[in-house]
């Protein structure tokens, strides 16, 4: 999930500099600043993700946690974590994207101030690459992380 809301300001930052790379960048020289470009995204993806990843699990026990203590009894949480009673277990699997979404909320909300600096940062370097005023071919993401249930393809980013 955390890679996933990472993953997709980069891949919305590739396609504008991939469709502003002919116009921008001589023909000799764009390979070569296509995969520069892919460097800078991969260092943006080393960067951000462990990030998010580490925020992820550390906001799981008081959003996916709260929410089963909430919906379930201590006997239908041990049920679920040895899945040997498949009703509960499917009650646990309804709630799956209730509980990506909470988390993904807070997990939005407490890494952005984290996030954004790095887009920019990545957006910055990919313009400079084209020879183009940041924003111009490759507009910012609406946020520094998708909004949630974008793992499951679902949400656009929000800002």
């Amino acid at each position: 999930m955390a890679r996933s809301l990472v993953e997709q300001p980069a891949a919305e930052l590739m396609g504008s500099a991939g469709a502003a790379l002919p116009q921008r960048v001589p023909k000799e020289r764009q390979e070569a600043v296509a995969k520069e470009i892919q460097g800078d995204i991969q260092k943006y993806l080393e960067d951000a993700v462990p990030v998010v990843q580490k925020r992820a699990v550390a906001l799981a026990p008081s959003t996916v946690g709260a929410m089963l203590e909430e919906r379930f009894t201590e006997d239908e949480l041990k049920q679920i974590a040895t899945m040997l009673e498949a009703p509960a277990f499917a009650k646990f699997q309804r709630m799956g994207d209730d509980m990506q979404k909470v988390l993904g909320e807070k997990l939005v909300a407490d890494t952005r101030s984290a996030i954004e600096p790095k887009v920019r940062s990545l957006e910055q370097s990919i313009s400079k690459r084209l020879g183009v005023t940041p924003g111009a071919a490759a507009p910012a993401p609406g946020a520094a992380a998708p909004a949630p249930g974008a793992g499951s393809g679902k949400a656009p980013a929000k800002k």
